[in-house]
């Protein structure tokens, strides 16, 4: 979706360059020099202005929201590890069927929050209580020495942080970014380029710089895109640290 949006605002730009060289041909030299000239100079200047402004705080909104779900899914990876050395500590039949329930919930996880399947429905978000997770059966047992109590008291609070972490990730919506603000801003920077191609008669170096300009321009609007998925596209977060965070059973 990101590519799409990107090149669709690089051909609104394509067009906007050329309406600009079109009406430079077309409008009497009145038009386009003296005050009328002074004066698209400062609105260009103004909208210039305010485009910079909007991708200066796309930029660092999405960037945040990009490093806060990083944080989330590394502190999930380390959740799920402590907990399975947690259970290998606590020993036992129970605890390896824990252990092995705890890599089938992992593999359910990375597949949900990276939309590997169908979209999150209410299923995966199911509360915490449900017999078949982890949690619930971690509940379930029953320490017969002070360590294993010790170890389950410290299992059930990583076990709720983990349960907690991957509700606040499944919840997260696929594209964060509110599209009116992306419409926005390519409209304003049609407006820049065209009062840019008016400003001087066509020529091959002038139409090459606007190109250039323009397929850079086009590159933000993506790049700010991607951050704002972090679980699809070119800048997905990865899920191999995850994935493969849990050893086979021993």
């Amino acid at each position: 979706m990101a590519v799409i949006i990107a090149l669709s605002s690089f051909g609104l730009i394509l067009v906007s360059i050329g309406g600009g060289l079109f009406l430079r041909e077309k409008l009497p030299d009145s038009h386009l020099s003296g005050d009328s000239k002074e004066v698209i100079r400062l609105a260009t200047a103004l909208i210039g202005t305010m485009a910079a402004v909007v991708v200066a705080l796309l930029f660092a909104s999405t960037r945040s929201s990009y490093e806060a779900t990083n944080s989330s899914v590394a502190r999930l990876t380390a959740g799920v590890v402590e907990l399975d050395e947690l259970l290998k500590e606590y020993g036992g039949q129970e605890s390896n069927v824990l252990r092995g329930a705890l890599r089938s919930d992992v593999s359910s996880m990375v597949s949900a929050i990276w939309r590997d399947d169908a979209p999150v429905t209410a299923a995966l978000l199911r509360p915490m209580t449900q017999e078949e997770t982890v949690l619930y059966k971690l509940r379930q047992l029953e320490p017969k020495t002070p360590v294993q109590s010790a170890i389950k008291t410290r299992a059930l609070v990583v076990s709720n942080d983990i349960e907690q972490t991957r509700l606040t990730l499944l919840s997260q919506p696929a594209d964060t970014l509110s599209r009116p603000f992306i419409t926005v801003l390519v409209l304003w920077l049609c407006f820049i380029f065209a009062s840019f191609s008016m400003s001087s008669k066509a020529n091959p170096t002038l139409v090459m710089v606007l190109l250039i300009c323009g397929f850079t321009a086009s590159t933000a609007v993506y790049l700010i895109l991607e951050l704002g998925q972090p679980f699809d596209g070119l800048l997905q977060l990865s899920n191999s640290a995850l994935r493969h965070a849990l050893r086979p059973l021993t």
